[in-house]
């Protein structure tokens, strides 16, 4: 019965991912025609005032975050989040997450739920996980992801929430190659989009955060994606969406529900989040290039350290499993 739950819990959870969207637009406009458009009327007025929360610190609820779903979400896989180094309560930090993966499973579990044991692991601290501002236009489905601690990718939400004066103790989780990063999300293979990823460097030097290098062993065996060649149609295809919509479309091949072959639920792999040691960030208001691209090269070989220092207890084969950065 247990495992049964899981499967449900791991099946829901992606359903919500690729349809939940779809389905609270849906959902919205079916309640405008209904006889309680009123009611629809209401919400949409309470949205427009509300529309500037997630670049304000967002609206999180610890008993959303806690809820037992996300228990038995972390049960499947199973799921779990490894710290390096305690972090200081009186400071906040900014989480350089990789890899993006196709849906992010593991660093979903670890920073927007409770089910990993974020607060047990960093007493003293919360966390904010970062997603694309467009989520947070879905009637229904952004006052779920805000309640689940999320809050907009634009600098502006990012440079509130590391803000000394408005919070202590804030860890803000961004993935940092995000939609165009799970393209290149395959069984075995670790690509992470770093080379030209800047913007997050040169806002933890704005905020005067340490970057923390984060990493999750595991996130690319979740899913058999379709082979994407870059000069192959389905490559083509989802770069022409992704530039007109920020979004990249995969097609995440799985199991089902009640067999195994073939379907879009998770597969059962081992997925484990490793929080390294916090590098320290000069505060510099105005960053140039060249002082961006110098903490970015530190950045980078600490991240590279991280990995293959703690490869060989979460990956099968990591003498011949490297980092490749793009």
């Amino acid at each position: 019965m247990e495992r049964r739950l899981q499967t449900l819990a791991a099946t829901a959870w992606i359903c919500l991912v690729l349809f939940g969207e779809g389905f609270s637009i849906f959902l919205a406009i079916q309640l405008l025609y209904s006889q309680y458009w009123y009611l629809g009327i209401l919400y949409a007025a309470w949205m427009l005032n509300d529309i500037e929360i997630c670049h304000k610190g967002g609206r999180k609820f610890d008993w959303v975050r806690n809820w037992a779903w996300w228990r038995y979400y972390r049960d499947y896989f199973p799921l779990k989040l490894v710290k390096t180094t305690d972090l200081d309560p009186s400071r906040n930090y900014l989480f350089a997450c990789f890899p993006h993966g196709v849906v992010s499973s593991g660093a979903f579990g670890a920073f927007a739920t409770n089910a990993a044991n974020f607060y047990q692991l960093f007493p003293g601290m919360t966390c904010n996980m970062i997603t694309l501002t467009g989520h947070f236009l879905i009637p229904f489905f952004r006052d779920l992801i805000l309640a689940l601690g999320a809050c907009s990718s634009s600098q502006e939400s990012l440079l509130h929430l590391l803000n000394l004066k408005k919070y202590k103790g804030k860890c803000v989780a961004l993935i940092v190659g995000g939609a165009a990063e799970a393209l290149d999300s395959h069984p075995g293979e670790y690509k992470l989009l770093l080379s030209r990823r800047k913007g997050f460097v040169r806002t933890a030097m704005m905020a005067g955060a340490p970057l923390v290098p984060v990493f999750t062993f595991g996130e690319p065996d979740v899913f058999r994606p379709m082979a994407n060649p870059q000069d192959s149609w389905l490559r083509r295809f989802q770069e022409f969406v992704k530039k007109y919509t920020g979004i990249s479309p995969m097609f995440p091949i799985g199991r089902g529900m009640f067999q195994y072959t073939f379907g879009v639920v998770p597969l059962r792999s081992p997925i484990t989040t490793v929080v390294g040691a916090p590098m320290e960030v000069v505060k510099n208001l105005e960053p140039t290039p060249e002082e961006v691209d110098k903490v970015h090269a530190e950045f980078t070989k600490r991240l590279v350290a991280l990995f293959e220092s703690e490869k060989s207890k979460y990956l099968k084969d990591y003498e011949k499993v490297h980092l490749d950065i793009l």
